[in-house]
């Protein structure tokens, strides 16, 4: 398939597969993913925003606006409960995915997850930069400042990674998401306590979250001293770069991450992180096309005209993206397992879709 085909397939896969209040499903065809993520969905969104379809993006930070703007009790409550020292379940806290009719998704399946709320307000923000509409702003106030107060509050709470996993743990790429959503607010806005608070932030993940000279998977707090839990890499530490600038692309700390990324996880795509398990451990459509975003920065344009090569060639007679390719399967007998529990891999994966268009236009 050629790119300017899969540009078109994928741009009407995604408006195809969106809710009509909004929300877009990850998979339409994988079950388990019949929900709407608020981080998928912004990459989302922002990539429609990149390709001129603004007003899918608009109403699916409406739709987010309408599904966190009755949250404000429960988020008092929860900074409450901070403020006195209270213990506070993981069961408490607002969720990382819902139903796309809006409802809160109440299955045992761990929800506590704050990359999604970080990455909503700096893709509302880029809506706003993109496509000039200052007024979605003051029509989604409520939920804007009901995240607002949910970030400031809880960013140093352990909570699930990207992919729903180490709950106990705090994750760099989801500190860079909530650092990129409140420095994004805070320049669009002049507020200098969200500009304060993202540059805290900023400092803990380059006091704390490194190690030999580049980023850690995860950390934990140990006796009162934040030191790593996870020590390798994971392909998403990319973010700290691309989209939300913890670190410019040529950050020597930035640098040795991707190095080691490229030696780990690079075969002819990008896998997630060394222990992955979740059907063997493929190679990703997204974080492939992360890669090549991140290599565009650098102006390497052939690496990054590599990555966008591949990921066309993974396209299906119908042009739909999967979530992963089992080439290079890192746990291979899991594979199976991961099959006979749920099927194949999702295919289409819309944040996948999302990704090429992304790495297509930054190539434009």
């Amino acid at each position: 398939m050629e790119r300017d085909s899969l540009i078109k397939t994928s741009i009407s896969l995604i408006k195809w597969n969106q809710h009509p209040r909004g929300g877009y499903i990850a998979s339409p065809l994988f079950p388990t993913y019949a929900y709407s993520w608020l981080r998928d969905g912004t990459f989302i969104a922002n990539a429609m925003d990149r390709v001129r379809e603004a007003e899918s993006a608009a109403l699916f930070y409406r739709w987010v606006g309408r599904v966190l703007k009755d949250k404000r009790a429960q988020v008092n409550l929860l900074i409450q409960k901070h403020e006195r020292k209270e213990w506070i379940d993981r069961s408490e806290f607002m969720g990382t995915r819902y139903h796309l009719d809006g409802r809160d998704d109440v299955s045992e399946w761990g929800h506590f997850q704050l990359d999604g709320y970080g990455a909503w307000l700096w893709g509302l923000t880029e809506h706003v930069r993109l496509t000039g509409n200052q007024a979605i702003l003051e029509e989604l106030r409520e939920s804007v400042e009901i995240t607002v107060d949910y970030l400031t509050t809880f960013w140093h709470y352990p909570n699930f990674d990207c992919w729903e996993e180490y709950p106990d743990y705090v994750h760099p790429a989801t500190l860079a998401c909530v650092y990129g959503g409140l420095k994004a607010l805070g320049e669009l806005e002049h507020r200098t306590e969200l500009l304060e608070k993202a540059a805290m932030i900023k400092r803990f993940i380059l006091d704390h979250c490194t190690e030999d000279g580049r980023f850690v998977k995860s950390i934990h707090c140990v006796n009162e001293v934040w030191q790593p839990a996870l020590h390798g890499v994971d392909a998403s530490l990319l973010w700290l770069s691309v989209p939300f600038g913890v670190c410019e692309a040529d950050d020597p700390i930035m640098v040795k991450t991707v190095q080691a990324i490229e030696a780990d996880l690079k075969h002819g795509g990008i896998q997630r992180y060394v222990e992955d398990r979740y059907f063997g451990g493929g190679e990703w459509i997204l974080l492939t096309a992360w890669y090549g975003w991140y290599q565009t920065k650098l102006g390497n344009i052939e690496a990054a005209q590599r990555a966008l090569t591949w990921i066309i060639s993974q396209a299906d007679s119908l042009g739909r993206l999967p979530e992963q390719v089992a080439d290079n399967l890192r746990e291979p007998s899991a594979h199976a397992e991961w099959i006979s529990k749920y099927g194949e891999p999702a295919v289409p994966l819309l944040w996948s879709h999302a990704m090429f268009l992304v790495l297509s236009d930054s190539l434009q």
